[in-house]
């Protein structure tokens, strides 16, 4: 097992700092503290902090924001950006009414 998948390796306690306040996604208004929380709370990969922050899930779907998340998890975890396994990402999609594929129905 390397060293970015452990779960058991210890990180130490969550210590808050004076820029914990600042927002890291913008469309989601996630803030640094509370990415810091979630690694320490056992969060270390980026689809996890993802789906539990949605940090990243917003309009700009982590355009503006991934690679400050990803160098957070990767210093609070004390590896480098690289080690860390990029997020998974689906193209954007928007819901569509029944009526519209209904319509597209060809008679035969």
């Amino acid at each position: 097992m390397n060293k970015r998948n452990n779960r058991f390796t210890e990180i130490g306690p969550f210590i808050p700092q004076p820029d914990d306040d600042m927002i890291i996604c913008r469309c989601e208004e996630v803030t640094k503290g509370e990415i810091r929380k979630a690694v320490h709370e056992g969060m270390f990969t980026l689809t996890e902090i993802r789906r539990f922050l949605r940090a990243g899930m917003g309009l700009c779907q982590g355009q503006t924001c991934s690679r400050l998340v990803k160098s957070i998890v990767a210093k609070e975890l004390g590896l480098t950006p690289g080690d860390i396994e990029p997020a998974v990402s689906r193209a954007p999609m928007r819901p569509i009414e029944m009526k519209i594929l209904g319509n597209d129905r060809k008679e035969v």
